[in-house]
């Protein structure tokens, strides 16, 4: 089984679709925080594009444990965020506010487009290996090429550049890390 967490209007073949808002593709209707429907060990793969960033800081760690448990041994949660230190090169190499503004804060346009968190590699790679995705057989915590996923495809933020769509040039604006659960 493998899980596509905030799914949004975004579907992938093969995957179980996870969202709080309706969509015709839509498996479950559900908050991605607590997944009482999904047994323990049950899960291959959890796909989680820009989605993380949405919970509070506080919770993270609780939201962390909730996906790990539903992976199996060996499971890969695979994780796609905002890259704070991205964000800062766009500034620093552009000056403009309005192209990091929502990378980092979210649009807001709605409930659920709210961004609580933000990270780069070194707090994820913490925050993963606190809730036990490091050591123990677990592999290392890494980085992934979107281009080498089976859902590279889909174009989501996974794959989001500044300038917009300039997937040659431009700076990759998501930080892409997966992990092995034990």
């Amino acid at each position: 089984m493998k899980l596509h967490l905030g799914c949004g209007k975004r579907y992938i073949e093969g995957f179980t679709h996870i969202d709080a808002v309706d969509y015709p593709h839509v498996d479950h209707v559900s908050q991605i925080d607590s997944l009482p429907f999904i047994a323990d060990d049950s899960v291959d793969l959890i796909y989680a594009c820009h989605v993380l960033e949405h919970f509070k800081r506080s919770d993270t760690a609780r939201v962390l444990t909730e996906w790990k448990r539903v992976l199996k041994p060996k499971g890969v949660l695979r994780l796609a965020v905002p890259d704070f230190g991205a964000a800062c090169e766009v500034y620093q190499k552009y000056g403009r506010l309005d192209l990091v503004i929502g990378l980092i804060f979210g649009r807001q346009d709605y409930i659920y487009n709210i961004h609580y968190n933000v990270f780069d590699f070194a707090s994820l790679s913490k925050l993963l290996k606190d809730v036990g995705f490091a050591g123990g057989g677990g592999g290392e915590i890494r980085r992934y090429d979107w281009r080498e996923t089976e859902h590279a495809a889909i174009d989501d933020y996974s794959q989001a550049y500044i300038p917009h769509m300039d997937k040659e040039n431009g700076i990759l604006v998501s930080l892409n890390v997966e992990c092995v659960k034990p």
